[in-house]
C-alpha cells in the first residue's frame, strides 16, 4: 500500500493487476469543494473534464493543461451522469429536469428524452452512447425522492427502468424493467456485453441488490439477452464505472475504485478517502483515470487505456 495523500493507495489482490497499474502510481487530488461529485466526462478536443455537483446544482470543468477548475454550467438542473458522443457533444442526465439532454456545439440544449408512454421519467441517472449512435440510460428515482438532488415528486412511471434512444429515429424503448434502482452502466469494448449496476440496497440495506449485472447483447445490437450477476460490491455500493480496452471494469465503491477482470475476479483497488461515485478515462492517451469522490476530483495514471469509443 502506498500513496501521496492520506487514505489513498493501491492494493494488488490478484497478480494480473500488476500489469495494469504502475508501481509508482500515486493518487492526486485535483480539486475539492463539491457536495456530491458525479458523472465525469472527458473532452479530448479541449483537454478538459466536465462533471456534476448534483446538490449544488452546477457542473464543473477541469482544465488539464492549467489545472484550473471553474463553473461550466449553473444552474444545471441537478445534472448527474454525463458522457460525450462521437461528434464531441455533451450528453447529460438531469435529475431536476427529469430528462436526458444533449449540448450542441453552439451551446443550445436539445432534449432527447423526457417522457415514456406519456409519463414523465423519474430522474435519469447515468448514460452511455453506443457506436450506432444509440443512447442508453438508467432511470432510478433518486432525484425525486427528496429535494437534495432534484425536486421531490411522486413517480409517474411507477418503476425504475433502463432505456434506449434510437440514434436514427429518436424512438425511446425500455431495454430492462427488472431493476430495483438501476444506476451506472457501460458496454464492453466490443459492445457485446452491457453492464448495469443495481443500487437497491441504498434503501433496503438488508435485502436490496448491490451488484453489477452483465447482459449479452443480441445480434441486432439493441436487445439485451440473459443476464447474470457480474460482481457484488464488498464496500458500500457500486455506482458509476467504465471499462478499459481489455474489458476490465473500473468501478466506484465506498472505499475507492474496485477493478474487476472480465471473468469477474476483483483484482485490485485504488483507495480514495471518500465514497466514490463515478470514474472516466481521460488524457491524450486515455490512460489517466479521473475519479469523482464525494467532495473532490482525483486522478491516477495507469498502464492501461480507456476504450476509445463513444460513451466509453
Amino acid at each position: 500500500m502506498f500513496g501521496v495523500l492520506e487514505g489513498t493507495g493501491v492494493s494488488v489482490l490478484d497478480p494480473r493487476f500488476h500489469r495494469v497499474i504502475p508501481g509508482s502510481a500515486r493518487v492526486e487530488r485535483l480539486w475539492t469543494g463539491a457536495r456530491w461529485s458525479e458523472g465525469p466526462a472527458w473532452f479530448p478536443a479541449h483537454n478538459s473534464l466536465v462533471w456534476s455537483d448534483i446538490p449544488n446544482n452546477r457542473m464543473l470543468r477541469y482544465d488539464a493543461l492549467t489545472g484550473h477548475v471553474g463553473t461550466f454550467r449553473q444552474p444545471a438542473r441537478n445534472s448527474n451522469g454525463n458522457t460525450v458522443d462521437a461528434q464531441g457533444r455533451l450528453v447529460t442526465c438531469e435529475h431536476g429536469g427529469r430528462q436526458v439532454t444533449r449540448t450542441e456545439h453552439d451551446g443550445s440544449i436539445t432534449v432527447l428524452a423526457s417522457h415514456y408512454g406519456g409519463k414523465r421519467l423519474n430522474s435519469p441517472n447515468d448514460v452511455v452512447v453506443k457506436s450506432d449512435r444509440s443512447i442508453w440510460f438508467t432511470d432510478p428515482d433518486y432525484g425525486i425522492l427528496t429535494d437534495y438532488e432534484g425536486d421531490k415528486s411522486p413517480s409517474e412511471m411507477g418503476a425504475c427502468n433502463v432505456y434506449r434512444i434510437d440514434g436514427n429515429t429518436g424512438e425511446i424503448s425500455i431495454v430492462s424493467d427488472d431493476f430495483v434502482k438501476p444506476n451506472g452502466l457501460a458496454f464492453s469494448p466490443d459492445e457485446s456485453i452491457l453492464y448495469i449496476a443495481d443500487t437497491g440496497a441504498s434503501h433496503d440495506p438488508e435485502n436490496g441488490p448491490r451488484h453489477i449485472r452483465s447482459f449479452t447483447i443480441g445480434s441486432d445490437g439493441r436487445t439485451p439477452g440473459a443476464s447474470k450477476v457480474f460482481a457484488t460490491c464488498t464496500a458500500g455500493l457500486f455506482d458509476g464505472f467504465r471499462p478499459d480496452v481489455e474489458g476490465r471494469i473500473w468501478t466506484s465503491a465506498a472505499d475507492g475504485v474496485h477493478i474487476y477482470h472480465p471473468d469477474g475476479t476483483l483484482i485490485g483497488k485504488v483507495a480514495i478517502p471518500e465514497i466514490v461515485a463515478n470514474v472516466c478515462w481521460g488524457g491524450p492517451k486515455l490512460n489517466r483515470l479521473f475519479i469523482c469522490g464525494t467532495t473532490s476530483l482525483y486522478s491516477v495514471m495507469t498502464h492501461t487505456n480507456g476504450a476509445a469509443r463513444p460513451g466509453g
